[in-house]
């Protein structure tokens, strides 16, 4: 049956392939984007409450997609930016959007699973944490917490995205040498596929879990992606040099291995699975078309 869907961040990486997928399965949505406004989205400042509760008034969605957040871990931790302001965006906003309608762990004994103990290793985790308490602590409102891993896809820009962005610097045969992490392992998940899995899980008439697990199993680090890249550019990786030494003192903190099971997801019965495309395999498609 057709739903009313609002989804916020639709103009980001993962909130435009949400919102394209829940239209192509025929839902009526609204969404709703801070920059990039572009088409049918909606501009809208979700730190402004009494806006926000005009657009859930007049839209009355059934279902509320929150892809808004900051969600880059240097940016969280950078000097001179308010911790304040991130914890905003990623606290408080989802506990409005609750009451109007992935680093959380420590990287040490992955796979976690939905019931395992969050201990996130900085600032930016804490806000994720805080933000996933802030909205399951709403006790009258139906509220699912959608946990995934680093994200890839079709972006605007590939500084969307902290896999994309790799693009960039396979491509750059300058000169320029870029040290590369060869230290935490990520499992680098396609934006496309965690869009049509909502779609689908939004067809289930039954209760959900309050925590679900999506991600993809193709564990990497940020040099192996690169040196994937190369293969299928046909370019040279020289100028990428690997590092495998656990961050030093004063920079952001990386989990080592914050792998998500999905053993749980996989019992909810959602129609045809987790569907998670083969990392290289995508790219050789998708770089393929657009070349």
């Amino acid at each position: 049956m057709p739903k009313r869907v609002l989804i916020t961040g639709a103009s980001g990486v993962l909130g435009s392939a949400v919102y394209n997928a829940f239209r192509t399965a025929g839902h009526t949505t609204l969404g709703l984007a801070h920059s990039r406004v572009s088409g049918d989205l909606v501009q809208a400042d979700l730190i402004q409450v009494d806006r926000t509760r005009q657009l859930f008034e007049e839209f009355k969605p059934d279902w509320v997609i929150h892809c808004a957040a900051e969600r880059r871990p240097d940016v969280a931790e950078k000097v001179g930016i308010d911790p304040a302001a991130t914890a905003k965006l990623n606290v408080d906003v989802p506990r409005q959007l609750a009451q109007l309608a992935n680093y959380v762990f420590d990287g040490t004994s992955a796979p976690y699973h939905p019931s395992s103990e969050p201990n996130p290793l900085q600032l930016y985790g804490k806000t994720k944490r805080d933000g996933e308490i802030a909205v399951l602590s709403q006790t009258n409102a139906k509220v699912v917490v959608l946990r995934v891993p680093v994200l890839y896809g079709p972006s605007p820009k590939n500084s969307d995205s902290a896999v994309n962005i790799l693009l960039d610097i396979v491509q750059d045969q300058s000169g320029k040498q870029y040290k590369m992490d060869h230290y935490a392992t990520r499992y680098p998940t396609n934006v496309l596929d965690i869009a049509s899995f909502l779609a689908r899980l939004s067809d289930l008439n039954k209760p959900l879990p309050r925590i679900i697990h999506y991600s993809a199993h193709e564990p990497f680090t940020k040099y192996e992606m690169c040196l994937i890249f190369a293969k299928i550019l046909g370019v040279p990786h020289q100028h990428i040099i690997p590092d495998d030494s656990a961050p030093p003192a004063g920079v952001t903190t990386r989990p080592q291995d914050c792998h998500l099971s999905t053993e749980d997801t996989e019992q909810i019965g959602v129609e045809g699975g987790l569907g998670c495309s083969k990392f290289e395999e995508w790219w050789i498609g998708y770089l393929n078309a657009v070349q």
